[in-house]
């Protein structure tokens, strides 16, 4: 398709949009938007199956902008294209995502167009994008979502699933490990259904790439098994379209375009790499570009009549077929496959299929117990086998961490078998963790699992989850220093602090089976919230919940497992996971030397910060001061519940490499030590 004077108004109109809106926010990142600009026109309205009016068709194309900062490129593609707003109910509102006010009040309070693209504030953006290399990784995990789909959704003459992933990214998310990682990832996989656009325009924030970069990323992209294109010329709309047919075509591998471009302003080949990172252009650069356009140099926000025209005629039309058939086809899939057509709304509205929980263990009594990792096993196979979109795997560590399902048909997902529910992310924890984003984005119930440790290695994708507010299920192991003999590296301390901290998050320390298996159907009734589930490598105590209270008390975050007589005890022991039996050991000794004592199971902060306040003083009354916190990690923040007057045993150091018992005994984790200091307590 030869380029008519219809695309370059278009592709201007994009630019001009972008020089106005950072000019007038006097923040922001133009030169992208403008060098990229042909690049994603040629994407979107000519190529991209994605209908504007329904923005969350299920098979609709996905586009991410992995380059965040360049957001003025997808603000003005969402407005140019119609996009429409969808409310959290799932429903089309009628009016635009993004209006041409919006854009006006770029990286102002409450306009859809914040400085980076937010996912659940702007409709048709897919990801939230913020560090670099975020949205290159979190596309792996759509590009498998819609592999894995297509097995479980496609039946003969029923195509439900089969659409392409695309996104967009600079020399920074190259840099970045994590897209690395995922890309790794993505041919041993053979994703034939992920595009990436490298935009190779040499510059990042501190000036030309080759002060630190010099990689050959084409080697690099063949060396991992790629397809690997290149357009020399990123206004040449032709050869851009005929390097996305080739996209298209291939079937084997995932395909990289490495786009070069040149960020020219007002002067012919003037390039300015502080407009391309950063800075607006200014009043006169701008007014010199758009006459170099052939643009009305004192315009500012125009949107020709025949431009959005241009644009409904394109994806407009395409995508609106594409939905009518697609639509049309899924009333005849829920005559032919009931069960798979309600499936596939439940799993689009982040419902649960019918009966998940039916086979939910409930444990019996048991002294010697079982690790919370083992416990966790068995309720995750149980309810995975009711529930067919909950997926997920391990960064290499699945025979540690205990997170393989084994019934009859999990299999793995392999290249060779997109079908498996079981996934090897390899030792790649911050890829895997993006990887599960993207999964969750595209509605599927994931999980990964990893070291709690090795939080710190996944943490930026983490933070997305919570920022996003996605369900995302995080499985941590190796809980404490109760990893003993691994030492201080495998010794988590600070990770659950951290992991508090994070807003949104949900973290779960369940302290025996049956709280686990609690865990879990609290977990899988989640919608919005992303969950940090830690879990022990050593044995675990079952309580005898006919002696103490009932597991079920774990959804309010914290409760009273066992009382002083009147219910008037003079110390509390506040326990999570593994040290709440320590607590009722302690308990129980201190009722024999006539000290009241109440023990409470805190197993998620944030779930007792929701309760009422009532319910909370219920649980900890201000008047009882008198308060001991046990747990095997840092005390950091554990004063808000114990108070000026109450005490923390917890790690003030890093740990050490030796027996657990060994290491309980030298840092405090023992009955004698929590009964001495609740006695020095009451005795006050």
């Amino acid at each position: 398709m030869a380029q008519s004077n219809l695309d370059q108004l278009s592709i201007n109109t994009i630019r001009t949009l972008a020089m106005d809106a950072v000019q007038q926010a006097n923040s922001g990142h133009p030169g992208t938007p403008m060098a990229m600009a042909p690049v994603a026109y040629t994407l979107w309205n000519r190529l991209l199956r994605f209908d504007p009016v329904d923005p969350i068709w299920p098979n609709r194309d996905r586009f991410v902008l992995s380059a965040g900062h360049a957001s003025m490129l997808l603000y003005s593609l969402l407005h140019l294209a119609g996009v429409k707003a969808v409310n959290p109910k799932y429903e089309t509102l009628g009016q635009l995502s993004v209006t041409l006010d919006d854009i006006k009040r770029f990286r102002q309070i409450d306009s859809k167009c914040p400085g980076h693209p937010e996912y659940r504030w702007t409709s048709g953006v897919e990801t939230t994008t913020g560090p670099l290399g975020q949205g290159y990784a979190t596309s792996v995990g759509m590009a498998i979502a819609s592999r894995w789909m297509s097995t479980y959704f496609n039946r003969p003459g029923f195509n439900m699933f089969d659409y392409n992933v695309y996104a967009l990214g600079g020399d920074g998310c190259m840099m970045e490990g994590v897209s690395n990682e995922a890309a790794s990832l993505a041919a041993h996989l053979k994703l034939s259904n992920l595009c990436w656009i490298y935009d190779n325009n040499h510059i990042t924030i501190e000036g030309n790439t080759a002060l630190a970069f010099s990689d050959d990323i084409a080697t690099r992209f063949l060396g991992h098994g790629w397809n690997v294109q290149r357009v020399s010329d990123a206004n040449d709309t032709d050869i851009v379209e005929r390097a996305f047919r080739t996209f298209a075509s291939t079937t084997d591998r995932p395909t990289l375009i490495i786009v070069d471009s040149h960020i020219a302003y007002g002067a012919p080949n003037k390039q300015d790499t502080s407009a391309a990172h950063g800075e607006p252009l200014g009043a006169e650069e701008i007014k010199l570009t758009k006459r170099n356009y052939g643009w009305p140099e004192d315009a500012q926000f125009l949107v020709p009549d025949e431009v959005r025209q241009h644009f409904a005629d394109g994806i407009g039309k395409r995508g609106a077929d594409a939905r009518a058939a697609w639509m049309a086809k899924f009333e005849e899939y829920k005559k032919s496959f009931p069960t798979h057509a309600d499936h596939l709304l439940k799993m689009q509205r982040r419902e649960n299929p019918e009966g998940w929980e039916k086979d939910v263990p409930v444990f019996p009594t048991d002294a010697k117990g079982i690790a919370s990792r083992d416990s966790s096993q068995k309720v995750l196979n149980a309810i995975a086998k009711n529930h067919p979109w909950l997926i997920g795997g391990s960064a290499d560590l699945a025979p540690s961490t205990k997170t393989r399902l084994t019934f009859e048909g999990a299999g793995d997902f392999e290249a060779s078998n997109y079908a498996g529910r079981n996934f090897h992310f390899g030792v790649r924890e911050h890829a895997m963790s993006s990887i599960l984003n993207g999964l969750s984005l595209s509605k599927l119930r994931p999980y990964g699992s990893q070291f709690l440790i090795f939080s710190d290695y996944a943490r930026g994708a983490i933070r997305l989850s919570a920022i996003m507010e996605i369900p995302v299920i995080y499985i941590f192991t190796h809980d404490s220093i109760g990893v003993g003999e691994d030492g201080p590296t495998h010794q988590p301390i600070e990770q659950m602090c951290n992991l508090r901290s994070i807003p949104g998050m949900i973290l779960l320390r369940p302290c025996d089976a049956n709280e686990v298996s609690a865990a879990w159907k609290f977990i899988i009734n989640t919608q919005h919230e992303p969950i940090s589930l830690i879990l022990t490598r050593q044995a675990l105590p079952t309580l005898d919940r006919t002696k103490y209270a009932a597991a079920s008390g774990l959804v309010r975050g914290a409760y009273i497992l066992a009382d002083a007589d009147d219910a008037k005890p003079e110390v509390i022991l506040i326990g999570t996971g593994s040290e709440v039996s320590l607590c009722i050991d302690a308990y129980e000794a201190l009722k024999k030397d006539g000290v009241k004592a109440r023990v409470v199971s805190m197993p998620s902060w944030e779930l007792f910060e929701h309760q009422p306040q009532a319910y909370r003083e219920s649980v900890l009354p201000p008047a009882i001061t008198n308060r001991i916190s046990v747990e095997q990690a840092s005390t950091f923040g554990w004063a808000r519940y114990v108070g000026t007057k109450g005490h923390s045993i917890g790690m003030m150091t890093f740990g050490a490499s030796a027996p657990l018992k060994e290491l309980q005994k030298r840092f405090g984790f023992t009955v004698e030590h929590v009964v001495a200091e609740a006695k020095k307590m009451a005795a006050k």
